[in-house]
């Protein structure tokens, strides 16, 4: 029989930044099932792989889900290989732009390594859901679609919405909860995490289970992290994400970035410090006992030691401050070679276009570069250089630091 943590300390662990518990009572129960039968629960999370990088924000179910490896029950991923091509319609306000095959599998290829870095090796499955979606045929569908109403669906929020808006909704995206509560049915799932936004998702699956004499799984979501923005939550496609393979200088200085309001969101979200020093933070940044600068800094090590290692954070956080504190150049700069054509311009006499220069050293397009130029973004050595396309010699720049916003920087060697 395996051995378990005992179950208080299991729920403290398995409860710390949970938002729901559906039902009330329904993991404890699960535990206690888990316990009485001698097995590992089997705790099943989507994720549909639909951007190349993984970030905080989505890290933070994925750490719940290693969580309950640590106490002993198997985690069961899901790549969302079908799903993804469908869309799902949480939070939307129109009908998502569906992705090729080829684009998710690339996805997946992408993100596949990240997400094995958070988890444990042990007691992990990974399974991609069209192996069992896409050879349904239409029998098999139209039997899905039985189990649930078009009423049902337009409980869902977001749908309710967009239908009183007399906003279009595509049947496809009704079919959308149905296919993720089949993979619920498919890998026999006791547990199902997912972000606030999944909650209908991921109680359609426990109804789909109910509706086939299955044993409901048991529904537990996390909140949604906010992005460095402060207003909107963490996305790749709204430039406001932190990513978990993020260089430690470039994380750490990320994290200090975000506003001092998500704070203790942050310490519980992506630190995953313990309830009591979570409230005890909270109280102290209310009553004034605690700096809301160095709480931020204490939480960004633990960040960063977490994706990076022990010592990771100390080491960010003390190249953060050579970098501002004390307005050096960072230690670990790394060369730009200047090509001998750059992109979009030739090198007249050995000259260098710096729009050119920046968009090429910075990997940005020239409409980016001169927008940073214009807003006086682009140093040289540590001197704003003014707007405009100047233009420099080669030589003259060889060995000075070029760098772009505040985190941004590049060693230029002329080779001629």
């Amino acid at each position: 029989m395996p051995e378990f943590p005992p179950i208080p300390d299991q729920l403290e662990l398995l409860r710390r930044g949970l938002h729901d518990e559906l039902p009330v009572g329904g993991l404890e129960d699960k535990l206690r099932t888990s316990v009485r039968e001698g097995r590992p629960l089997r705790v099943k999370l989507g994720v549909d792989p639909t951007a190349s990088r993984v970030h905080l924000g989505w890290a933070v179910v994925l750490r719940k889900l290693r969580q309950f490896q640590e106490c002993g029950h198997t985690a069961v991923l899901i790549l969302g290989t079908f799903t993804a091509q469908v869309g799902d319609p949480s939070g939307k306000s129109q009908t998502r732009k569906r992705l090729t095959s080829a684009q998710v599998e690339e996805y997946a290829e992408q993100c596949i390594g990240v997400l094995e870095q958070i988890l444990l090796p042990e007691r992990l499955e990974i399974h991609p859901n069209h192996e069992w979606l896409a050879p349904m045929d239409m029998a098999e569908v139209l039997e899905l679609t039985t189990h649930t109403t078009v009423a049902q669906m337009l409980e869902r929020d977001d749908f309710a919405k967009r239908f009183a808006a007399h906003k279009p909704i595509s049947l496809i995206e009704f079919l959308y909860p149905l296919l993720q509560a089949r993979d619920s049915v498919a890998v026999d799932a006791d547990v199902e995490l997912g972000g606030t936004d999944q909650t209908f998702n991921n109680l359609m699956g426990r109804h789909l289970q109910q509706a086939l004499g299955r044993d409901p799984q048991a529904v537990c979501t996390v909140p949604l992290l906010v992005g460095t923005d402060g207003t909107e939550k963490m996305s790749q496609s709204l430039g406001n994400g932190i990513f978990i393979d993020d260089p430690p200088a470039e994380m750490f200085g990320r994290l200090m970035s975000i506003p001092d309001s998500l704070i203790v969101d942050y310490a519980r979200l992506a630190a995953w410090w313990p309830t009591d020093t979570v409230e005890a933070l909270s109280a102290g940044l209310r009553d004034g006992t605690e700096h809301p600068n160095e709480a931020k800094r204490r939480m960004a090590c633990d960040v960063v030691d977490l994706y990076h290692g022990a010592g990771a954070g100390a080491g960010a956080e003390g190249a953060f401050d050579r970098q501002f504190r004390e307005r050096r150049v960072p230690e670990d700069v790394p060369d730009f070679e200047i090509p001998a054509r750059l992109p979009g311009g030739e090198m007249p006499g050995g000259e260098v276009g710096l729009v050119e220069l920046v968009s090429a050293a910075f990997g940005v397009s020239k409409g980016e570069a001169r927008r940073l130029l214009d807003q006086g973004g682009i140093r040289l050595d540590g001197d704003r250089v003014p707007a405009g396309d100047a233009h420099y010699g080669a030589v003259s720049l060889d060995g000075r630091v070029l760098q772009a916003g505040k985190r941004r920087f590049v060693r230029i060697r002329a080779v001629l």
